[in-house]
């Protein structure tokens, strides 16, 4: 086998959470008098919730204190739980759980590593609550990608080298977080325009091609 371990990003890989985060990013923009577009909601793909807030606030007029920003970014989390609620295993497509089992069968390890502070709550909602090895996400990290700290830590978790494990990741940020760590990468929707990947994948089930050997 290739690969011992598949690391996984969760939004845009495993399901897709995009839309209520532009509605809960899009509610606090309209709330303190910030424009916000989809343009500004792809800048924060795979950023951490503070650095996302940070962005956001490049267009607001005025000073906040870190206790305001802090305050701000619960709230546009609690308005993104609240979406959350309406996610159910409908959200997680055949393909995807077709492949993870193929994987897992394959005797894959299988981690996620995300920058998402909700990503247990979602497995949960989705019905994976239980079925990966690790989960490396934004509760136990200090920096965001690129930097590859949730990756590195993804491994730890699942005992295995960098080198040992592929990345799969749809934002750029991502990739680059992986090849910082070590990481052999395989792109998917909007990364597959990364020329750093070593893979890019139609869909996901093609990693059945490059790991199950």
């Amino acid at each position: 086998m290739l690969y011992k371990g598949i690391i996984f990003d969760l939004d845009g890989v495993i399901c897709h959470t995009d839309k209520y985060h532009y509605k809960a990013w899009k509610k606090l923009a309209d709330q303190i008098g910030v424009y916000f577009d989809r343009t500004i909601n792809n800048r924060l793909r795979g950023v951490s919730r503070m650095e996302s807030l940070e962005i956001i606030l490049e267009n607001y007029d005025g000073e906040l204190t870190d206790d305001e920003k802090k305050t701000l970014a619960e709230q546009k989390n609690n308005y993104y739980r609240e979406l959350l609620n309406n996610m159910s295993r409908a959200d997680l497509s055949d393909e995807v759980y077709d492949t993870l089992i193929a994987l897992r069968q394959a005797g894959c390890k299988l981690a996620i590593g995300s920058s998402s502070k909700n990503a247990g709550f979602i497995l949960k909602k989705i019905g994976l609550g239980e079925f990966f090895d690790a989960v490396s996400d934004g509760n136990n990290i200090s920096h965001s990608k690129p930097d590859p700290e949730v990756f590195l830590k993804a491994a730890e978790y699942i005992n295995l080298a960098p080198a040992e494990c592929l990345v799969v990741e749809d934002a750029e940020s991502g990739i680059e977080a992986a090849i910082n760590g070590g990481f052999d990468s395989a792109a998917i929707g909007d990364a597959v325009n990364c020329v750093k990947a070593m893979y890019t994948l139609r869909s996901i089930e093609d990693l059945k091609e490059i790991v199950i050997i």
